[in-house]
């Protein structure tokens, strides 16, 4: 689902702000026919048509290949990676970046002795709302001082013990569980409104309390609470069990009023309200419109970084990725959630 998101968001012609062309030139995928399939279905009318490969590693071998974007189930996500820089090719990978922060810094360390380009796809960062949300947020601190952020992700998936075991919301071998999969936009939401807008080795690592409730195995709830030294706190939530009920799944207070972020999901935001204290109505409501799903502003920022001869991005450094992993994987210890790579 994620891939075909991608690459139909990636090939269209009609984005407002367009920076780069992007060009689908080969597709791997455990059998040729299946391949096919997806080519036809999801980029009909793609010239030239792209090179299909009954394999992943035909596509790293293709010498027309510069950037691999992978969209496997997390659990492939570091031999994927690591393969792909092996071939010397760029690497744009779907969050969760790995399964554990062992995993991600082992993945970092192979692209910079290879001198490549690699970035974990949290395309929700590079939206043009959260880049302005930041900003009024942290630079004009339109809201004063930010004192909490609350930031639920609940998806309906229900009873995973009526899942095939072979369910990526069930099998644990494929990463399976709320916080991996939805929780850590939950997190994000936390870490880009209390963190000053900083990022990586810039940003200050708050404490963190956490809790899980486990089924089979599998965390189908995990809540958690950032505390930074200065007091302030993110409650954070993600959960399988039920499905939210309200588009408003982000609050941000602050000491002169209250951002409240709303669309399909938190990982989807489309607009957001800023309202203060004691002021009459709704509030003041910015709206962020887009033709695709919104997958092409973080692929632009992949062509010019590479472009530009850097082997990483300044939204989404390694440093980042190697933070956000490192709390999952303390929410997971402290609530029980484990992985054979946990082992590793």
């Amino acid at each position: 689902m994620i891939s075909s998101w991608f690459v139909e968001d990636i090939t269209r012609e009609d984005w407002p702000d367009k920076r780069a062309n992007h060009k689908v030139v080969a597709i791997g995928s455990s059998s040729s026919q299946k391949g096919q399939d997806f080519a036809s279905k999801y980029l009909p009318s793609s010239a030239p048509k792209p090179t299909i490969y009954g394999s992943y590693d035909e596509v790293y071998a293709d010498s027309n290949v510069d950037c691999i974007y992978i969209g496997t189930p997390h659990s492939f996500h570091h031999a994927n990676c690591l393969a792909a820089i092996r071939a010397g090719k760029h690497v744009l990978c779907e969050k969760p970046f790995t399964m554990t922060q062992a995993q991600t810094k082992e993945v970092f360390a192979a692209a910079k002795e290879k001198g490549v380009f690699v970035m974990e796809a949290m395309w929700t960062r590079f939206f043009p709302l959260v880049r302005k949300l930041q900003s009024l947020v942290h630079d004009e601190k339109v809201i004063g001082e930010v004192q909490r952020t609350f930031c639920d992700f609940a998806l309906g998936i229900g009873d995973i013990s009526a899942l095939p075991s072979t369910s990526r919301y069930r099998d644990v071998k494929l990463g399976a569980g709320s916080l991996l999969d939805i929780g850590i936009y939950s997190l994000t939401w936390g870490l880009i409104t209390l963190a000053e807008g900083k990022v990586g080795e810039n940003a200050k690592d708050p404490n963190v309390v956490s809790q899980q409730t486990l089924s089979h195995g599998v965390d189908v709830a995990s809540s958690f609470v950032l505390f930074y030294e200065d007091g302030k706190q993110g409650v954070l939530s993600s959960t399988t069990d039920v499905q939210a009920i309200t588009d408003d799944w982000c609050r941000i207070e602050g000491s002169k009023g209250t951002i409240v972020v709303s669309g399909p999901a938190p990982s989807l935001p489309k607009y957001f309200t800023v309202k203060m204290h004691g002021e009459k109505g709704d509030g003041k409501r910015y709206d962020f419109e887009n033709p695709g799903r919104g997958f092409y502003w973080e692929a632009d920022a992949v062509a010019h970084d590479i472009s530009a001869g850097k082997t990483q991005d300044e939204i989404m450094p390694w440093k980042e990725t190697e933070r956000v992993m490192g709390i999952l994987d303390g929410i997971r210890k402290r609530g029980g959630a484990k992985f054979a790579e946990d082992d590793q």
